[in-house]
């Protein structure tokens, strides 16, 4: 008896203990314990890092970029980058704007235009990707200067006429504002929670996430399983210019400006969010969760580093140090999981 009660014991122990490497393995254990380390450094140093307001300007601008990194995850899932998700992000609220304040259409009509513009252009990054064999990296940096150059081009490189979007339906459908208490939250949170969800689900609940992890993990024995490789890869850069498009058409209407050159910078720190987060470089492995905390964990040190008084400019210095501390981790990780400790 006694025997069986110290068994049973001993299984209880060994059942936890597995649960808490598999916990402690997950790519998101990571980031988020890096996360809460962040919010407890900056709260203690400034204590309205967790104001009400400064709580809600950090949430206005992260949700925009964060589109962009949901989209992002799931086309680095499948083994692919995109550059030029920062000049649709600038160059979709230029071809809006131009339509709408030239009366060509109206705000809704240029609001599916300028989607659709970057949905052709995602479709030229897929097909050039898997027709002609041209590395991701270097199809996508083309279109970055191909597309911020035509921004530029269309504005004379100034950014279009300020308007006022106010009584717009799509503005409030979009951006709409309101108060639960003092805490302002703009529709754009909504959205980027919802795109959150869908992609999450699409890429752990059902059988094209499972196509989607298989294109990056291994194309030749996906293809042996009926995969088609091509058409994930090419309806993912579609994915990922729209989302692009759409993150920088809420952007222009909350700030009421098109500006060419907005956007800038943001591939690459939106990569940054998606390998912090815990995505393999290499692909075959994605984690919508994880990108969301990578999100936070890069928007909290960009508005904390300010709160305490660093200077903006060294910004880049902290998130080189993050990236290389996380690859550290997840590799470190990786390989205690491998090794079954």
């Amino acid at each position: 008896m006694f025997t069986s009660v110290r068994s049973s014991i001993g299984d209880t122990r060994l059942k936890r203990e597995s649960q808490l490497r598999r916990l402690i393995s997950a790519p998101e254990f990571g980031p988020f314990v890096l996360l809460v380390l962040e919010i407890a450094v900056f709260t203690a140093i400034n204590p309205d890092f967790l104001s009400v307001l400064n709580i809600s300007n950090t949430l206005t601008f992260t949700v925009e970029l964060g589109l962009i990194a949901l989209a992002m995850t799931l086309l680095m899932t499948a083994g692919e980058f995109d550059l030029s998700v920062g000049s649709l992000f600038g160059f979709a609220p230029v071809v809006m704007w131009t339509l709408f304040n030239a009366g060509l259409a109206s705000l809704g009509v240029a609001f599916l235009i300028s989607l659709v513009v970057g949905a052709l252009i995602g479709l030229f990054n897929g097909l050039f990707v898997t027709r002609l064999k041209i590395p991701s990296f270097l199809v996508t940096l083309g279109m970055l200067l191909v597309v911020r150059g035509t921004a530029l081009f269309v504005t004379n490189g100034f950014p279009q006429r300020t308007w006022s979007a106010e009584g717009q339906w799509l503005a409030k459908l979009l951006v709409g504002d309101f108060y639960i208490g003092p805490f302002r939250v703009y529709a754009s949170l909504f959205w980027f929670l919802a795109a959150a969800l869908i992609l999450g689900y699409l890429l752990t609940e059902t059988k094209y996430g499972n196509w989607i992890q298989a294109t990056g993990g291994n194309p030749g024995a996906a293809r042996a399983r009926g995969v088609d490789v091509s058409g994930v890869k090419v309806a993912l850069f579609i994915l990922s210019a729209v989302m692009s498009s759409f993150a920088g058409i809420i952007s222009s209407i909350r700030t009421s400006a098109a500006n060419p050159n907005s956007g800038t910078g943001y591939e690459l720190e939106v990569i940054a969010m998606v390998v912090i987060g815990g995505t393999a470089l290499t692909g075959g492995r994605g984690t919508i969760i994880g990108t969301v905390l990578g999100i936070l964990i890069l928007r909290v040190m960009r508005n904390g580093i300010v709160l305490i008084g660093v200077p903006g400019l060294a910004y880049n210095i902290f998130i080189g140090a993050i990236i290389l501390g996380m690859m550290a981790l997840h590799s470190w990780l990786e390989r205690r999981h491998h090794a079954g400790t």
